[in-house]
């Protein structure tokens, strides 16, 4: 039996109405395979077990990428002192 949208949305609806919330998620993954452009056939035999969306913030780029964390014990650096801010490096020794 070949579904459309419209069929696996009323039997999402009905199967959260029966507390059957495993079939609602079949039925959720199926829509969204069929709308991202899977054929119905296509969708039925998809395993969506891996499906998740992915979380607000952690999307783009260098995401995949896991945060450095400093060594045990590290300490970071004391901050300059304001009073020397501005000054240059070299003395001029004029005399």
């Amino acid at each position: 039996m070949v579904e459309t949208i419209e069929t696996l949305y009323e039997k999402m609806e009905a199967a959260v109405r029966d507390l059957d919330f495993e079939e609602a998620a079949r039925c959720r993954n199926a829509i969204n395979l069929m709308r991202s452009g899977a054929t119905a056939e296509e969708a039925a035999q998809a395993d969506a077990s891996g499906l998740q969306r992915q979380q607000p913030g952690a999307m783009g780029l260098g995401t995949s990428q896991q945060k450095v964390t400093p060594p045990k014990g590290w300490k970071p650096p004391p901050k300059p002192d304001p009073m020397t801010r501005g000054r240059g490096r070299r003395r001029s020794d004029k005399t």
